[in-house]
C-alpha cells in the first residue's frame, strides 16, 4: 500500500482532501497538502491533520523526521480527474508528457473532461488532451 492510499482515507474522513504528498529521502520530511471542499485551509485545519497523521504514521511505523501539512496554495496542482472537474472554468498551465502538435506546455482554461479527456482553451483553440498525458498541470492565481 502507497503512503496516499494509507493517508487518503483517513484524511478523508476527516472532511479533507489529500492533494499531494512529497518526501524527502527516507526517513527525513514528509509534506502533506491538504484541501477542503468549502473554504481555506487555516492553521487549525493544519495541526488537527499534523496531530492526527503523526498518531497514524507511528501505528503504522513509518519512518520520518519532520511532518509539514499545508494548503496546496494558490497555485493548486491539479492531478485527478475530479480535480479538473471542480476547476472547469479557471486558468491552468499544462505540461504534457508527450507532444501535441509539436508543444508539450499550455496555458488555456479547462472547458471540459469526458472520457478521460480535458479540453482546454488556449488561446481561442480547443485541445483535447488525455489524462494520462499530464505529466504536470496547476492552476494559475487570480490576482
Amino acid at each position: 500500500m502507497s503512503l496516499f492510499e494509507l493517508l487518503e482515507p483517513t484524511i478523508a474522513g476527516m472532511g479533507y482532501e489529500l492533494v499531494d504528498i512529497e518526501q524527502s529521502a527516507p526517513g527525513r520530511l514528509l509534506r502533506v497538502f491538504i484541501d477542503k471542499k468549502e473554504g481555506s485551509i487555516t492553521l487549525d485545519d493544519c495541526v488537527a491533520i499534523s496531530n492526527h497523521l503523526s498518531q497514524l504514521l507511528a501505528v503504522e511505523n513509518i519512518d520520518y523526521n519532520r511532518l509539514e501539512v499545508s494548503s496546496p496554495g494558490l497555485d493548486r496542482p491539479l492531478k485527478k480527474k475530479a480535480d479538473f472537474v471542480r476547476y472547469m472554468g479557471e486558468s491552468a498551465r499544462i505540461r504534457l508528457r508527450i507532444a501535441l502538435q509539436g508543444q508539450r506546455n499550455f496555458v488555456g482554461t479547462l472547458v471540459e473532461v469526458n472520457d478521460d479527456v480535458l479540453t482546454l482553451n488556449a488561446d481561442g483553440k480547443l485541445l483535447q488532451i488525455e489524462l494520462r498525458n499530464l505529466e504536470k498541470a496547476r492552476l494559475i492565481p487570480k490576482l
